[in-house]
């Protein structure tokens, strides 16, 4: 069980890596290339960012484990609010009338209810339900571009949408085909690491995948939000902080989820239908009254969305303890 949490941990760190390199590569790449930086911004830049919780979703479809999957995106989203913008919070009070964040907020409601309407249908999530998702994150880089031409002043769109200061490029050709192999080979072996050793830590403790997805999985793929948000807060930039988790949500729900029910069925199993999907509901409308009466998130609004996801994964906790280990 040791080892598997080990090899699990490596793999977050290398599908953090791999996806880094990747974005980094393709960005230089497409930069020699002459490609306009708002168009990487939009897709290299804005995927790339998602590409650990993309990666790990697809294996675990294909792995047949699409439970995985899908804990991994609801418990992404949950933690992406309450422990990514809680953290920051206790440093530095974090601005929510910043323009654009109403805007993103909506997209970020909308996403959830849509995706949570999916989930609702009865049997695993298919192909035109994975189309309906993915056509959102089509529609929304569309609508994106048509703001970023127009001169939108949105942080977010903005930090995504420009590369021109994005340090540790490669300058050379050898260097770039480097970064973009590591990437794409990294990403794989990653995943596999990931989704192996999951799926023995779940036989481990005898639960399902998908509340390793919800927990260790969710919380690994979202260090990459966190980093950048406690750093960004760490500067006094905390104007990006909830732009950068609005657009996270928005693509966990429909690049993610949308590419992962288009790969195969996507089982949605019984217990997040009763609880899970809520909690996800209820930490984005949280967020939501907090943007639309511009109530900075201070301190104590931080102690309390960390603590309510202290309090969620001890709810998850005591389902897995509750279940023991499996019968011999």
């Amino acid at each position: 069980m040791l080892i598997s949490f080990l090899i699990l941990a490596a793999g977050v760190i290398l599908l953090l890596l791999a996806g880094d390199f990747l974005v980094r590569g393709a960005a230089a790449l497409a930069r020699q290339w002459g490609v306009p930086p708002l168009i990487v911004g939009l897709t290299i830049v804005a995927f790339g960012t998602s590409a650990p919780e993309l990666v790990v979703s697809i294996q675990a479809v294909l792995g047949g484990v699409s439970e995985l999957a899908i804990g991994n995106v609801i418990g992404s989203n949950i933690a992406n609010v309450l422990l990514v913008l809680g953290v920051p919070a206790l440093i530095l009070t974090i601005p929510t009338n910043v323009p654009g964040v109403a805007r993103n907020c909506a997209i970020a409601v909308v996403a959830t209810v849509i995706a949570i309407a999916l989930m609702l249908v009865p049997g695993p999530l298919q192909m035109w339900q994975g189309g309906i998702l993915f056509g959102g994150i089509i529609i929304y880089l569309i609508w994106m571009f048509g703001l970023a031409k127009s001169g939108s002043d949105d942080p977010a769109l903005t930090d995504m949408a420009e590369i021109d200061d994005m340090s540790g490029l490669p300058k050379t050709a050898t260097m770039i085909a480097a970064f973009i192999a590591f990437g794409i080979v990294g990403l794989a072996l990653g995943g596999d690491m990931i989704v192996d050793n999951a799926i023995k830590i779940a036989q481990g403790f005898g639960v399902s995948e998908a509340l390793i997805g919800l927990t260790i999985v969710a919380i690994g793929t979202s260090l990459p939000e966190l980093a950048t948000v406690i750093v960004a807060a760490w500067r006094g930039q905390t104007d990006v902080a909830i732009g950068n988790i609005l657009g996270s949500n928005v693509f966990n729900l429909f690049a993610v989820l949308g590419a992962a029910a288009l790969v195969g069925p996507v089982t949605v199993p019984d217990q997040f239908m009763v609880f899970d999907i809520w909690v996800m509901l209820a930490t984005i409308i949280a967020l939501t009254v907090y943007i639309l009466s511009r109530r900075p998130i201070g301190r104590k609004t931080g102690m309390v969305f960390l603590g309510a996801y202290i309090l969620y994964m001890a709810a998850i906790a005591r389902d897995i303890v509750g279940a023991g280990p499996p019968p011999l």
